[in-house]
């Protein structure tokens, strides 16, 4: 398993800036049971760093977060995702930045609200794999592959039902 997630992360981190072409008009949600997941091909995720020194004790991650509009209306483009109060969407960070993910488009998706599990529940994914890695129970290169691979497989593992 390590070995995979570790090809996987180096896969990740070898994308070039624009991981897919510039004509993309369209993407589809994939789905784990209900739970919506990225289109791969248009959101890969994408990492910043792979230190966990600096994910673990590198202060807030405010100063890589810097979405601009613009961005933020191409993914729901993309993706064609209207925003509606509590049911879609926040433009979420496949690998998260306190996971060491990129404030870059190819880790952006419109992640639902509902149907749950969605945006909410898979930031506490992102929080228990975050303290996962700075206990040393896990390796940052799991994590990130983890999460761009199947957040919601995360989420029950986290759960204790898988």
């Amino acid at each position: 398993m390590k070995l995979r997630a570790l090809a996987l992360l180096v896969a990740l981190a070898a994308l070039p800036a624009i991981a897919r072409p510039q004509t993309v008009t369209t993407a589809t949600y994939g789905h784990h049971d209900a739970v919506l997941l990225p289109d791969r091909s248009v959101t890969p995720g994408k990492v910043r760093t792979t230190d966990a020194a600096e994910v673990c004790h590198g202060g807030s991650t405010k100063q890589y977060r810097h979405t601009t509009a613009a961005e933020k209306n191409q993914v729901y483009k993309w993706y064609h995702a209207v925003k509606k109060p509590q049911i879609c969407c926040e433009v979420d960070h496949l690998i998260s930045l306190e996971l060491g993910g990129a404030d870059e488009v190819e880790n952006l998706w419109p992640q639902p609200y509902k149907p749950a599990p969605g945006a909410h529940e898979k930031d506490a994914v992102e929080n228990w794999l975050h303290a996962q890695v700075c206990a040393g129970s896990m390796t940052l290169g799991d994590a990130q592959a983890q999460i761009a691979t199947d957040w919601y497989a995360v989420y029950l593992k986290m759960k204790g039902t898988q």
